[in-house]
């Protein structure tokens, strides 16, 4: 992908640019960090993705928000200093008719970054001789609402096995046809991976026994999933995506784990969790030594694409992930920032909540909300929702740097793998334009990135 691809009409791109600004300083100064609030505009879906509890086969009452509900709590985000909101659902898409507009009057009420995303089904059909037009049309809908992030799921980088994950065929080779047609209008979305056991295509990890841990093989573990991901990126990349984002897997359980097991990582009570994209399918459930294992695989493998692709996953949050499910945090983590700058809103209610799986703290409306007065100190590590714990780790030193200085120099001197590998994220986001939707790659800036590939 050349960098001098068609952009977006020129009064978009500098906001894309501005990652941060003079606010966001004078916010980091104050021990707050840029917020954002992720909005379940919708839990209608019409996917069959075993890793999400809303999947179309799920019977539940379905809820979707009005735009007369939702905008004044987005006139309350703006005033209130919220940096950016990302529209989810559900499959956002199926509303698309009412959160363009509402993304088009956040942008110009303040918010910078404006996000969506989509199961993909608007890319099948491809045959039709009116493809090209409808992805202009979607093109040209998104970048006049001034959305600024798009992305589009992909499970695995066998075609097959991600459709039949979703119940959509067909839908990779539309993506394939579409994103020419999108690069053209100056659009250029991200591959977004739901991590799982078939990512990297058929062929699951060496099974072993949970409950007996002398079974489990880390190394080779490590190493199935190192393989993986190098075909999904290298597979992503050839279907013309230049942006690729990774969530990481989360997994519910229907009763408490029993003790004579050991648990899956990063699981959510079922019942608890207010945003229903968590499964008890074996498809994403992983225990703390697997845990540890596949983000150590993808920690060592991001290097590889980053001089071809825009990685959105930060290295310093996996390093601290392994860490963690290794049972030797080292210096520790920095804790998630969910309810305190970071805040997730329901579709049954336009509730507010910590996070999409804190779902016992309901915050009542944003507009009755006054985040500055806020004033619990982060310390929640339940979950590994990317969406607020990868900031919350980039933003970290910053505030650091800012209220505790003397301690951070402690903390970089003592962990010199943290500071060289959280640097380089920094200034990897700056060359990737904070991995912008309306920013063409600049293939120059990301090759000085790029590394040898590493042997097996």
């Amino acid at each position: 992908m050349s960098s001098t691809t068609a952009s977006p009409p020129s009064s978009q791109v500098p906001a894309s640019r501005r990652l941060i600004g003079l606010s966001d300083l004078r916010r980091l100064a104050g021990g707050r960090v840029p917020g954002q609030v992720v909005i379940q505009y919708t839990d209608r879906c019409n996917a069959s993705c075993a890793q999400c509890g809303m999947r179309v086969e799920n019977r539940f009452p379905r809820s979707t928000l009005r735009p007369e509900i939702l905008w004044p709590q987005i006139e309350a985000m703006a005033r209130r200093g919220v940096a950016a909101i990302s529209f989810t659902g559900g499959e956002p898409l199926l509303c698309l008719k009412d959160i363009a507009p509402l993304a088009r009057r956040a942008r110009d009420a303040g918010i910078r970054h404006v996000r969506t995303g989509t199961n993909g089904y608007f890319f099948r059909d491809h045959e039709r001789p009116d493809f090209a037009a409808r992805m202009a049309d979607l093109a040209k809908t998104l970048l006049t609402s001034g959305f600024n992030a798009f992305w589009i799921s992909v499970d695995s980088a066998d075609p097959d096995l991600h459709e039949k994950n979703r119940g959509l065929p067909g839908v990779i080779r539309g993506i394939a046809k579409a994103l020419p047609i999108l690069h053209d209008h100056g659009l250029f979305p991200a591959a977004n991976l739901g991590i799982n056991r078939l990512t990297g295509g058929h062929g699951a990890p060496v099974p072993h026994d949970p409950a007996d841990p002398a079974t489990f093989d880390a190394a080779a573990f490590t190493g199935h999933f190192r393989q993986a991901f190098r075909r999904f990126y290298a597979f992503v990349e050839s279907l013309g995506f230049t942006t690729v984002n990774a969530c990481y897997p989360m997994s519910a359980e229907e009763t408490p784990p029993d003790s004579d097991h050991a648990p899956a990582a990063a699981t959510v009570q079922a019942g608890e969790a207010v945003y229903a994209a968590t499964s008890t399918d074996d498809f994403i459930r992983f225990t703390p030594p697997e845990k540890a294992a596949l983000f150590s695989a993808l920690y060592e493998v991001i290097p590889e694409f980053r001089g071809r692709l825009r990685i959105f996953t930060p290295r310093s949050s996996l390093l601290s992930l392994v860490r963690h499910y290794s049972g030797n945090p080292g210096n520790g983590h920095y804790p998630c920032r969910g309810g305190i700058d970071f805040f997730f809103m329901d579709a049954a209610r336009g509730h507010i909540f910590p996070c999409g799986y804190r779902g016992g703290e309901d915050l009542g409306r944003f507009s009755d909300l006054d985040p500055a007065a806020i004033k619990t100190r982060p310390f929640c590590a339940r979950c590994d929702w990317e969406c607020f714990r990868d900031p919350s780790e980039l933003f970290g030193p910053v505030m650091d740097l800012f209220s505790r200085p003397f301690s951070l120099a402690r903390r970089f001197l003592s962990d010199p793998e943290y500071l060289r590998v959280w640097t380089a994220d920094v200034r990897y986001a700056l060359a990737c334009d904070g991995c912008s939707a309306v920013v063409a790659p600049d293939m120059k800036k990301l090759a000085r990135f790029g590394s040898p590939a590493r042997p097996a």
